[in-house]
């Protein structure tokens, strides 16, 4: 049975479950409930603190799990991405008083605040530069106003926490973090089971991607047509019943479906329509 660790609070949380249960796997209905048996599928969920599921998979007691770029990299574990999921975006920068240092070069005897001290510790060493690293739990913008730091480095959205904190942000970021799936180098005794597994992630990402377009179009302009919806190999082309007219159908990517749909329009085409795509398999 393959052994997942899923996060099991947090803003990983409930995207994480989403896209395990678009791809066919049971989910808790009760947020205490800790392991979940998916009989069916073969499989065993372990609800964990996002920042422990790195150390466990990188310990092999768990085969895989999903987790934060983030929190795979500052946890120092012997694990590694193997898929990236698109969701959980978020980025890691500096944050100071304005008008006080502007660039990581200048940080040179200062002390940075922040959760995630082994990724600012190597980033600072990657720069050559000499500064202390105070590891702090939670929110972090309060350091620099009690005197704990003179930096932080945290997790940025938009900006607007740091900015009613009296802080602007700083350089590039350290770090462009989203959710990942992760697993321990070399292991490859369940790699069938794995693979099966990440097929079906990779699914629901194609089916959030695209939709099925359909449209009945004149077969004489049905290259011009094809030109717009050319699909991921080559789009269904059938003839109809009323001679000179064909259908089509096409996977187009979502966000393009309605340019798509009015070009397709004043091309000539008739009864388009569009369709989710709940799975699929490429």
């Amino acid at each position: 049975m393959l052994r997942i660790a899923v996060p099991n609070k947090g803003s990983l949380s409930e995207p994480s479950a989403a896209m395990l249960h678009e791809a066919g796997y049971r989910q808790r209905k009760d947020r205490r409930e800790l392991v979940l048996i998916d009989a069916d599928n073969q499989v065993e969920f372990f609800y964990l603190r996002p920042r422990d599921i790195a150390v466990y998979v990188g310990s092999g007691r768990l085969d895989i799990g999903i987790t934060g770029r983030d929190l795979l990299l500052d946890s120092g574990a012997r694990a590694e991405e193997i898929m990236r999921l698109g969701f959980a975006a978020s980025t890691l920068r500096y944050a100071a008083r304005p008008g006080t240092v502007t660039d990581v070069s200048e940080f040179g005897g200062l002390t940075v605040a922040t959760s995630f001290a082994g990724v600012v510790a190597k980033h600072l060493a990657d720069n050559a530069v000499e500064a202390s690293v105070v590891h702090l739990d939670g929110a972090v913008e309060t350091a620099i106003q009690l005197g704990v730091a003179e930096v932080i480095a945290d997790v940025v959205e938009t900006g607007t926490t740091l900015r009613n904190a009296g802080l602007e942000i700083i350089g590039s970021p350290i770090l462009e973090s989203e959710a990942v799936v992760i697993r321990r180098p070399g292991d490859t005794a369940q790699e069938t089971k794995v693979q099966q597994f990440l097929r079906r992630l990779q699914g629901v990402l194609v089916a959030r991607r695209y939709v099925m377009m359909d449209y009945d179009i004149s077969a004489e302009l049905v290259d011009k047509a094809v030109a717009l919806t050319p699909g991921l190999e080559s789009p269904t082309v059938s003839p109809l019943h009323d001679k000179g007219w064909v259908a089509v159908r096409s996977m187009v990517p979502v966000q393009d479906a309605q340019r798509i749909m009015d070009e397709l329009y004043d091309l000539g085409a008739r009864a388009i329509l569009t369709t989710g795509i709940h799975a699929a398999r490429l």
